[in-house]
């Protein structure tokens, strides 16, 4: 299992596609993948889930991973956080 915490960087305008984005490249991986903040955890691979967390921008997010691709995962769902507009 591996976990990293990065800072959601993202226009307001832009949030809720960035969200949609985000659960489009954690379905890409085997991986069991979580996203948490504020005490909250959801499957980063649940649109409910995700949009239960409130993600904004600044928010502090950190990115669990369990499994095969475990490393590949965190690492790319935390360069998209950081810069939501690379995709």
């Amino acid at each position: 299992m591996v976990s990293q915490t990065v800072t959601f960087q993202c226009d307001e305008a832009l949030q809720m596609k960035a969200v949609a984005i985000l659960i489009q490249k954690a379905s890409a991986f085997k991986s069991s993948i979580y996203l948490s903040r504020s005490g909250r955890r959801a499957n980063a691979k649940s649109l409910l889930g995700v949009m239960s967390l409130g993600i904004e921008n600044d928010a502090e997010i950190e990115i669990t991973a369990d499994g095969i691709d475990q490393d590949e995962a965190v690492e790319a769902l935390a360069g998209y956080l950081n810069d939501p507009k690379i995709q």
